[in-house]
């Protein structure tokens, strides 16, 4: 990195206790707040346990000077936004405003973590609201399996408990409990307040000393947990529900986030499954095995857990188990190479690089760091990473990986047979090792160079562009991280139908499984040497092929990019490894209780064609797709039009845009770049699916602007008062009511149309009565007009957001091809903030008004239970 994590950072420990870190950015003119309490889920009483995860959501819920709700809708006010989230050790409360804001974003934040209410009535309606989220995730496979990992894993140790809390210990909390609880873990020893952002340290040090330095409460000693003593055995937990595919995960003890094993135990998760390269990725998901797996290893204070996910087809268990326990013993049974070990190390160094742009992800990683015992931990980082060898992996993996000392949890479809248990184990432990053929070492080849021709070049709005005969080039500076995000971009040129569903993205898919040049693996691993993970993104209106990779091998990714978009391979077996992943992920959906509901509302919306058709197939669409169906496609779609190329990174601008015409001239042509057509407006109805589940949900969609539309500007504004915390949605229905946990709206906007969209999820037996108040809700949007106070929050949060947003290389570069390929140019890039500081309340009226009929609006329904 051009600086530590930690170069400039003021650290101050206050007299009361409570710890000060102030750090200067200049990448965007925002700033992020962190305050860290050092009490989480670990410090729970049994008796108690989930009561953390309450005092977060109590915390916003009023304080002597603030009333419910108005902590959010005055960080609205000033640009900003706000959340908290509560983990095993911590729990963490973080805004992000404009710089120009940031002490009166301390100010409230103080109030916020130091004079909570507890008010009884907001309470009981809050533990509603916190059972509805309980609920929510016993209907998530994944949350009940990683869960129900930590119960096996560990006999004594607090992990092994639901941290949520269960509905009759949430349901006995009054408002002692969680002011006592309080009193006791929120002190000013136990506190970290972080700010980082655009400004100045003694102003920003002098406001945080005035708003915290007069605090006064005493520590007192907390009983910790009880040890864990007892040795990890093999253990198997057989679930079921109303899910397609099975959700496994196997779980071993690992270390704290400090211990010096956890940067190799690190590691060994990446060399398993992070990039199409690795292990898992190409034993498992590459030939079709499983449609997803993934590796990690987190802890906190005295405990650690290494696990290992997958999403598959019951039946293809018996073939993944023993490649997944094979693949973990190669690794403790022989020593990587040090090619496979660079390669994991690129990629991990530029994610912990690009963990640090974001001003709210560097403010956490600091506060975090802080309370572990060592700010300048985070220095030390990639050194560490660096450090580790072969060897130690080996002796790692060897260590805490053993064969008798994991525990596994599938949760299974209900009908399905398919054995799981511990005999099935003890079959499978004694896997013999196993690792992927080895890959060629990635060779470069030269790329002849001719002159260009036709090259014009301007430098606006920020961005340089030039321009040759079908193709833009789009380069700018960003940031001190000494890497590039790159994509290459096309706009979609058809939609389609029920009846081909699916083609797209089995095209999209298949073309980053080799090029005439290099197979699956080979093309992969190329990418990965250059820390970028080859990554395909089909929008409803763009198809882009992208990576950020180390300023230095831009051209490489380059030439791996141009390959991908004109030269795929579409070998057979391929295509029919995706065929069957894309239905793997179709059934993921459908299994989704956030996702599913839209799918149906759009589908029911669009009359299953264009924006509406299920963009992964369906198992009809998707088996009638033949192999000739999608080389056409590439040919009519992605093989020649107009093309466009983003790439911003800490580099000189016109020196980029030079490298990357050697590498992309002559990729474009000068084709018609027309909008497609859609097939169908939005059409009113309702398509409902009923399946066994805790909670019920609805998605509702109304005609909207579109993207090109003036108006989508009013849109956007009427979503951010209708949403989000301290929205009319959220107050009416989740804090008023306690219908449900999630309450959402938003503007949906596409290049060629538009919609308002909301969504709730609530108890099976409240679903009538959540639609009633939604569609009452909304319908006050049509009677009148937003108050002056609504809509000068949402501007200001609108606007302030715009502003704040380039935090990132990664996100300039979205905002730069979003305006190119489906806006008015980069001159939206001058003040996003513009457009919504000029929206009336006369205009979010007008939009409204011809939007929120509830005679032309579309539903998809998950409903929970059988049809009455």
């Amino acid at each position: 990195m051009s600086a530590h994590p930690t170069e400039g950072l003021r650290r101050e420990r206050l007299p009361n206790g409570v710890t000060l870190l102030v750090q200067r950015r200049r990448s965007a003119p925002a700033a992020a707040l962190v305050t860290h309490v050092r009490a989480g889920f670990l410090d729970e009483p049994d008796d108690v346990a989930g009561i953390s995860h309450v005092l977060e959501h109590m915390l916003f819920k009023g304080t002597p000077s603030l009333g419910p709700g108005e902590l959010a809708r005055r960080t609205k006010a000033l640009g900003g936004s706000l959340n908290a989230y509560t983990s095993y050790d911590r729990t963490v409360y973080y805004a992000t405003v404009p710089a120009r804001h940031a002490i009166e974003a301390v100010a409230l934040q103080a109030d916020q973590v130091r004079n909570p209410l507890f008010d009884p009535e907001e309470l009981r309606r809050e533990l509603g609201v916190i059972i509805q989220e309980a609920r929510r995730k016993l209907d998530t496979p994944s949350a009940v399996a990683g869960e129900r990992l930590h119960e096996l894993l560990f006999d004594a140790h607090r992990i092994r408990r639901w941290r949520i809390g269960t509905e009759p210990v949430l349901e006995a909390f009054r408002r002692e409990d969680v002011a006592a609880y309080h009193a006791s873990r929120y002190t000013p020893g136990r506190v970290i307040v972080t700010l980082v952002g655009d400004l100045d340290e003694d102003e920003a040090l002098a406001a945080l000393r005035e708003k915290w330095g007069d605090w006064s409460r005493p520590d007192v000693p907390i009983a910790v947990g009880p040890p864990e003593t007892a040795r990890a055995e093999m253990r198997a937990l057989r679930l079921s529900g109303d899910v397609s595919q099975a959700e496994v995960v196997l779980g071993w003890r690992g270390t704290g986030p400090l211990a010096p094993d956890a940067p190799a135990l690190d590691l060994v998760s990446a060399l398993l499954t992070s990039g199409r390269g690795s292990r898992l990725q190409r034993l498992l998901r590459e030939p079709g095995i499983v449609a997803g797996v993934g590796a990690s290893h987190y802890g906190a204070e005295d405990v650690g857990v290494f696990a290992l996910g997958a999403e598959l087809e019951p039946a293809r268990l018996a073939q993944a188990l023993p490649l997944v326990l094979g693949a973990v013993r190669d690794l403790a049974e022989r020593e990587v190479s040090d090619r496979e070990l660079d390669r994991v190390r690129t990629l991990m160094l530029l994610r912990m690089r690009r963990r640090l742009e974001r001003y709210e992800s560097r403010a956490t990683a600091l506060a975090g760091a802080e309370a572990d015992g060592d700010v300048s931990h985070l220095d030390r980082e990639e050194s560490e990473l660096l450090a580790v060898t072969p060897a130690d992996v080996r002796e790692v993996a060897a260590r805490y990986l053993a064969p008798d000392a994991f525990s596994a949890v599938a949760y299974m479809p209900q009908q399905d047979a398919t054995p799981f248990d511990l005999a099935e184990l003890l079959r499978t432990r004694s896997a013999p090792p196993v690792a992927p053929e080895p890959s060629d070492e990635v060779a470069w080849k030269p790329r002849p160079t001719a002159p260009i021709a036709r090259v014009t070049r301007r430098t606006a709005h920020g961005v340089h562009h030039l321009a040759l005969p079908g193709l833009d080039l789009l380069t700018a500076r960003h940031g001190d991280v000494p890497q590039v995000s790159l994509a290459v971009y096309r706009r979609r040129a058809e939609r389609e139908r029920l009846d081909n569903a699916g083609l797209a993205a089995l095209a999209v898919r298949t073309m980053v499984r080799g090029t005439t040049d290099r197979d699956a693996a080979q093309l992969a691993l190329a990418m990965e040497s250059l820390g970028g993970v080859l990554s395909p993104s089909l929008g409803g209106d763009v198809v882009a092929f992208g990576a950020s990779i180390v300023a230095e091998r831009v051209s490489h990714a380059a030439e791996l990019l141009r390959d991908v978009l004109t030269a795929p391979r579409f070998d057979p077996a391929a295509i029919e490894i995706e065929r069957a992943l894309l239905l793997d992920d179709a059934r993921a959906v459908a299994d989704d209780m956030g996702r599913f509901p839209f799918q149906l509302a759009l589908s029911q919306a669009f009359n299953d064609s264009g924006y509406g058709a299920p963009a992964l197939g369906t198992a009809e669409s998707l088996a009638a797709l033949t192999e000739q169906d999608v080389r056409n496609w590439h040919q009519r779609a992605l093989a020649k039009g107009p093309t466009t190329v983003v790439a911003v990174g800490d580099t000189d601008p016109e020196a980029l845009a030079d490298e990357l015409a050697a590498v992309f001239s002559g990729i474009g042509s000068d084709a018609p770049d027309a909008p497609p057509g859609m097939a169908a407006l939005i059409a009113a109805g309702q398509r409902v699916e009923h399946r066994d589940r805790q909670q019920s949900a609805l998605a509702m969609i109304f005609p909207g602007p579109a993207r090109t539309d003036p108006a989508r500007f009013a849109a956007e504004v009427w979503s951010a008062i209708a949403g989000g915390l301290g929205g009319r949605l959220f107050e009416s229905l989740r804090s008023a009511r306690s219908l449900a946990y999630t309450v959402m709206a938003s503007s949906w906007q596409r290049r060629e149309a538009g919609a308002l969209l909301t969504y709730i999820a609530m108890a099976p037996e409240r679903l009538d009565e959540a639609r009633d108040a939604m569609l009452e809700e909304l319908a006050a949007f049509r009677a009148a007009p937003p108050s002056a106070d609504e809509l000068q929050r949402a501007v200001a949060m609108l606007a302030g957001q715009a502003e704040i947003a380039r935090q990132g290389a990664g996100a300039l570069a979205g905002e730069i091809a979003d305006a190119w390929l489906l806006g008015e140019g980069l001159i939206e890039l001058d003040d996003p903030g513009a457009p919504y500081r000029s929206v009336t309340a006369e205009a979010v009226h007008a939009v409204a008004s011809a939007s929120l009929d509830p005679a032309r609006r579309a539903e998809g329904v998950v409903a929970a239970g059988l049809p009455g």
